[in-house]
């Protein structure tokens, strides 16, 4: 029986053990592609100058970064998915900033500017807001203007779930957010391993809890129905990440009972988890685009040389592959704009 006892033990420690690196693998560090038909910061530096800060979130310094600070109409802090940083959404700051927005943007734990080892978990976001919405609060200058928050993913769970703390904010757009982060990683379970992915939960659990603990759960339903902030929530139909009609936000709509609550559902040829933010016409180049890669690629067995990856993505027409999808935002910016004098 001591042997049994013993070998239980074990196989639990070791199952214990191979999930904690499993989900280490699966919570990376984000950085900025090298290969990318993205423009970077270097391409808006001079129309859109910014200021640089920090804050603190847990034991990381987190980068901040200030645009348009020429504008006092209000403050939009976005939030962006996992694997990320916030210049991925370059074209979506800059078109607030142009509409008369300054915008605090900031790349979160364990991505690209920001310190952390890995980007730790999908709880993490959220407490990362609640640390930049704080730095925020303690500026002589920012806390003066109205707070509304925008995200994507990541960012789109962490808009509405940091309302679970006592910020003052007018509005939220939450875009593709999930809605609870354990539901989210046993779905993700559920698609990569099947029926067999309810053996995996127990230690998925144990592990996310040593990590997070209480704020395990912190759920973005929680927050927007404790708050009674006005939320747009938005999500692609053909979302593939976080799916429609599964652990998103908007899939929660029978249990939503803040009455300050609009949805918005993205249909059409581009309705999936980030092509979303951009027109049909920059989906339309970037479809033709991967295409030619693809292509290239098997010209070489599938072995692309850098040489010959980097030339690539150098050729690429990034102000055909970088317009925003301004309907969207236009929706957005009138939602945001009917809550600023609220």
């Amino acid at each position: 029986m001591i042997v049994i006892i013993v070998l239980l033990v074990c196989v639990l420690a070791a199952a214990q053990i191979i999930t904690h690196i499993l989900l280490k693998q699966n919570f990376p560090r984000g950085e900025y592609s090298k290969y990318t038909t993205n423009y970077r910061y270097n391409h808006y530096e001079a129309d859109y100058p910014r200021t640089n800060v920090s804050f603190k979130s847990g034991k990381n310094t987190l980068q901040g970064y200030i645009y348009g600070e020429e504008n006092d109409k209000a403050l939009l802090v976005f939030a962006h998915g996992i694997g990320a940083g916030h210049e991925n959404f370059l074209s979506t700051i800059t078109w607030f900033v142009d509409n008369g927005w300054r915008v605090f943007a900031y790349d979160g734990t364990g991505s690209c500017t920001s310190e952390g080892k890995g980007t730790m978990g999908l709880p993490q976001s959220a407490l990362d807001l609640d640390n930049a919405l704080t730095y925020i609060e303690n500026d002589s200058e920012l806390s003066k203007l109205p707070k509304f928050l925008m995200g994507h993913s990541w960012g789109g769970y962490a808009v509405t779930a940091v309302l679970n703390y006592n910020h003052d904010v007018k509005a939220v757009a939450s875009v593709s957010g999930y809605a609870c982060p354990m539901e989210t990683m046993e779905e993700f379970l559920m698609g990569f391993m099947g029926g067999i992915s309810v053996l995996v939960r127990p230690f998925m659990w144990a592990d996310c809890f040593v990590t997070f603990g209480g704020n395990l759960n912190l759920s973005a339903i929680d927050g927007i129905n404790k708050s009674n902030t006005p939320v747009l929530v938005i999500h692609g139909k053909e979302d593939e990440a976080i799916h429609y009609d599964g652990a998103s936000i908007i899939s929660k709509q029978s249990v939503i009972t803040n009455p300050n609550v609009e949805y918005l559902t993205i249909e059409g040829k581009y309705c999936g988890h980030i092509n979303i933010f951009w027109s049909d016409e920059a989906n339309d180049y970037l479809s033709d685009f991967h295409k030619q890669y693809d292509e290239l690629a098997k010209s070489y067995g599938g072995n692309l040389p850098e040489s010959a990856k980097q030339e690539f993505f150098d050729s690429a027409d990034k102000a055909a592959a970088y317009q925003s999808n301004e309907n969207m935002l236009s929706e957005i910016l009138s939602f945001f704009e009917s809550n600023l004098n609220k």
